[in-house]
């Protein structure tokens, strides 16, 4: 085989794809679209303009060549706090080219998050873009670990625009093969710490292969328009990897997806394929009771990050004749493993297994349940990562004999839909996006007037989970509507935005076991009840 190829096995069951022993995986998804002919092809569109695939493949080049003139060794790590915008695709393949690991951040963690990471990591640079100088800042500034370059992506003479402008256009891969590391995503964990998971250079290729081409049908002729962040593992495929995959095109929106800026830019760039989530499409939803965007460019929607209640799709199609798919994915396998399809689509359920991937439901003795019976999900494919960094009690428990354990319970029906039955841990998926309860409880507790706190996920009217509190204040108040909205205004001063509580209850004392630990699974229970005597609901912020 001929370096940096990749060739698929279709007589493998399940499916394979053989890699070339030298594989660098830039130049299949960058360099080959201009060695190929589609130099002159639009491969990026956003308010700022078009980057065409040449412009790509020259950029990609300049930035591995600047990072690799700040010093960077190949397999330092790069931290990278940036918005959707064409830059993230020169830093995010610019240094798995020049051997330096990317590591892309949600942009809407808080100081101490990155400051976790920064020392975490031992990264060698931080490039952030300016909107989120104030967190990026104060985090380097109070790590124990300084990274030896620090820079915006636009600004001064310093600034990654900057140096791209002084940069050779030229770059040689840096010899690679497909099962190296690659580049890293921080996945929260149960004690609200983020943890590192390994990619190896084969990953993408094999969620755009199977979860993108043979799953949803991406094609050269889309146009791939994503909602959810580049940065999450969901977004990194729909707006970048599947479309580079197949050169296609992808539209970015730097702004806060929002009901009216995605209808903005779907009616603006008119995509063929729009990725969200559950949480937004319920907003979009209740903006089209008043608003009519076209929406007719649309041949197929997806959603990921967290289950799709059926009334969503079946109402988003009614509204827009377009169908959602829904599917379940994760940071470890980074994209959907099981997924329906525009042909075989089951309201209520994630869908049947991705072509690639292996999927078992396994009680608690690790033995396959019966058919129907619920059981934790774990899945095996070529596109899961490798460990997680600097925790191998972690990885340990987690990735077991190549399989992996999802953490998820599931039921899988007698016609072989997945069906999601909800976590095996306390942790929360609020609009996609993995919350710790023990994380927003720390945060109440350092108020003054509250005693302790407790927080599980409740469903909200359109059957998607938000955090809900359970709070004891230290002495009687008498207005708890005014406590409600300070605790709120408490939680997002320091915690990302999505994680407030969107309901309040005050009440004596939390339920505990004999040790003291709180029992989730008794608020859990009560929540679910008709009588909250005592509920304030928390005002939408």
């Amino acid at each position: 085989m001929r370096d940096n190829t990749v060739i698929a096995d279709q007589t493998a069951h399940p499916t394979t794809l053989n890699f070339a022993r030298r594989f660098n995986v830039a130049v299949p998804f960058v360099d080959r679209h201009v060695e190929e002919g589609r130099g002159g092809k639009v491969g990026i569109r956003h308010d700022g303009g078009d980057v065409t695939y040449a412009m790509l493949a020259d950029r990609v080049a300049r930035c591995g060549n600047a990072l690799l003139r700040l010093g960077l060794a190949q397999g330092a790590r790069l931290l990278m706090v940036v918005k959707d915008c064409p830059e993230f695709f020169y830093l995010f393949w610019g240094a798995i080219k020049a051997g330096i690991l990317p590591v892309p951040l949600n942009t809407l963690l808080r100081a101490s998050d990155y400051k976790f990471i920064i020392e975490d990591s031992g990264c060698g640079a931080v490039v952030y873009s300016p909107e989120f100088a104030d967190e990026v800042e104060a985090a380097v500034a109070a790590a124990a670990y300084r990274p030896i370059h620090v820079m915006r992506v636009e600004g001064d003479g310093s600034s990654l625009r900057a140096l791209l402008g002084e940069a050779p256009d030229t770059l040689s891969a840096a010899p690679a093969s497909a099962v190296d590391d690659c580049f890293w995503l921080y996945s929260s964990g149960s004690t609200g710490r983020p943890k590192g998971a390994v990619h190896r250079h084969r990953d993408m290729v094999v969620t755009s292969q199977f979860s993108g081409v043979e799953t949803l049908g991406v094609c050269s002729g889309d146009v791939c328009f994503s909602a959810a962040r580049l940065f999450f593992a969901y977004g990194l495929g729909n707006a970048m990897t599947f479309p580079l995959w197949v050169g296609a095109t992808s539209v970015l929106l730097a702004d806060r997806p929002t009901p009216r800026s995605t209808f903005a830019t779907i009616e603006r760039f008119r995509p063929s394929l729009y990725f969200g989530v559950p949480t937004l499409y319920a907003s979009q939803l209740l903006a089209l009771e008043t608003s009519k965007p076209d929406l007719s460019s649309l041949r197929l929607c997806v959603s990921g990050g967290e289950p799709l209640p059926a009334h969503i799709l079946r109402k988003w199609q009614a509204l827009t004749g377009t169908v959602i798919l829904d599917g379940i994915g994760s940071t470890e396998a980074l994209h959907n493993f099981i997924s329906n399809r525009a042909d075989d689509l089951r309201p209520g359920t994630s869908g049947r297994v991705v072509p690639g991937y292996e999927a078992r439901i396994i009680g608690e003795n690790g033995e396959p349940v019966r058919q129907g019976e619920s059981g934790q999900l774990v899945i095996r494919g070529d596109s899961t990562a490798k460990y997680y960094w600097n925790n191998p009690e972690r990885t340990r428990r987690t990735m077991v004999d190549g399989w992996l354990l999802t953490g998820d319970t599931f039921l899988r029906d007698d016609d072989g839909y997945y069906v999601y039955r909800g976590r095996n841990d306390d942790m929360l998926k609020v609009g996609g996006i993995w919350c710790s309860p023990i994380e927003i409880e720390a945060r109440l507790g350092e108020h003054p007037e509250v005693l302790e706190a407790a927080v599980v996920g409740r469903a909200d009217a359109n059957g998607l989970v938000k955090p809900e509190a359970w709070v004891v204040l230290k002495q009687e108040c008498t207005d708890l509507a005014g406590m409600q909205r300070e605790l709120v205004l408490h939680c997002k001063a320091k915690l990302a935005a999505y994680k407030y509580p969107r309901w309040f209850h005050f009440v004596p004392e939390l339920p505990k076991t004999a040790t003291g630990k709180i029992q989730r699974f008794r608020l859990r229970a009560v929540a679910g009840n008709a009588v909250r005597d005592r509920e304030v609901q928390a005002a939408r912020g």
